[in-house]
């Protein structure tokens, strides 16, 4: 059986972080190893999340990279704290590094299974219906956010891109997020993604007279093929990268449980196509 490796969601955002600072000082890997007077191996494992760098070994490559300042304690403070395995955190969503921790794992996963219940998955938004989304979020961070949020949509368009399968509540299409406009936009979008052939959508019809896990709320199942999957979970102000083992198995049993329940695919984009004539029909 093949080995995987373990791999928590702080060491990845770690990383993710400190490659970036890489790029943006215009080094390479094997440069940045000569500096350090290690290995690339070894700055391609801190910044993969397979290896997690001591604070000492982080201080080490960000006076490398010129880091300095509130950004280089910011990033040492992610390094004394990189060795809890579900990382929980209040505050408001998407801080930086758990929003590139997000985006890395929507890039390396091989299959990505997210539930949304009354708002549609952020990799099938719409520009208009991401913006209306964030109506709230304070005019000089909304921006910054639109872009990032966007962006995450091009994983479906790349050459290895995973096998996405978004369970999607029907009650997410009866809110008028946007108003008609963005919403009739937004439904025949989704039509137009549920063709390819690495998307699937499958509508999970209102009217439950039963409990489902869905009831508990949005999640995202990400798998790999060189480690174990994880799971995110996102709410108003608390959001959490989970990995243990119980856990995640747990998130496995409830998205296989949700696509069983679920309308198959031609039925999805049947119930997707009569809400949208029906949006355009009251418009």
């Amino acid at each position: 059986m093949a080995r995987t490796t373990q791999v928590n969601p702080r060491a990845r955002a770690l990383g993710a972080e400190l490659r970036q600072l890489r790029e943006e000082a215009n080094l390479g890997v094997r440069e940045l190893g000569r500096r350090l007077g290690i290995g690339h191996t070894t700055v391609w494992r801190y910044e993969s999340g397979t290896k997690s760098p001591s604070p000492e070994d982080t201080a080490s490559l960000l006076t490398a990279l010129g880091t300095t300042g509130a950004e280089r304690d910011r990033i040492i403070d992610m390094a004394r704290n990189v060795r809890e395995p579900n990382w929980l955190s209040s505050g408001v969503p998407g801080m930086r590094e758990e929003l590139a921790t997000l985006i890395d794992f929507e890039r390396s996963a091989s299959h990505i299974t997210e539930m949304c219940t009354l708002v549609i998955s952020g990799l099938l938004q719409t520009s208009d219906y991401a913006r209306a989304v964030m109506a709230t979020v304070p005019s000089e961070h909304a921006e910054a956010r639109l872009a990032f949020r966007l962006s995450r949509r091009d994983v479906l368009d790349r050459k290895d891109c995973p096998n996405f399968v978004a369970i999607i509540a029907e009650a997410a299409l009866q809110e008028r997020i946007g108003g008609d406009e963005v919403m009739a936009e937004q439904l025949r979008h989704l039509l137009k993604m549920a063709d390819r052939d690495n998307v699937t959508i499958q509508m999970l019809a209102a009217g439950a007279t039963t409990w489902h896990p869905a009831h508990a709320g949005p999640f995202i199942l990400f798998e790999f093929a060189d480690q174990q999957p994880i799971v995110h979970l996102e709410h108003y102000r608390t959001s959490a990268f989970l990995r243990k083992i119980k856990d995640v198995a747990d998130y496995r049993t409830a998205a296989d449980t949700l696509r069983q329940r679920a309308m198959s695919p031609d039925e999805s984009k049947a119930t997707i196509a009569r809400r949208l004539e029906s949006i355009e029909r009251e418009s």
